[in-house]
């Protein structure tokens, strides 16, 4: 067993192409011998945005902070906040927007990639 503090892992910043005001840390993941899972966890200041984007792996997400808005696959925008969860199946184009004035924060949970 592994328990990490959050203030302890390191925090990058999201440096995608479309990404603006978007920090990251990867939570749980292969560091910690994780296999198949990744945690991560998101925050995406006043004004900012991750890129709108699609891949094949699905994931859930948990907000744990703020209000923000996530794109579905048909361009429609819906409002989330803390302590909704959200289901993106992989190939479903999406991105996750803060058009507010405080941190929009989030949990995001995907296979890892790389899984065997």
């Amino acid at each position: 067993m592994i328990i990490r503090n959050d203030g302890d892992v390191p925090v990058f910043e999201v440096e995608d192409e479309g990404a603006r005001e978007v920090s990251g840390q990867i939570l749980i993941g292969p560091v910690e011998s994780s296999g198949n899972i990744i945690m991560r966890r998101f925050r995406i200041r006043p004004g900012g945005h991750t890129p709108h984007h699609l891949h094949d792996h699905e994931h859930v997400v948990k907000v744990i902070a703020g209000r923000g808005r996530i794109t579905d696959g048909q361009g429609r925008e819906h409002e989330i906040r803390a302590g909704q969860s959200v289901f993106v199946p992989g190939g479903e184009k999406h991105q996750f927007l803060n058009p507010g004035e405080d941190p929009f924060e989030f949990l995001c949970i995907i296979l890892n990639p790389d899984r065997g």
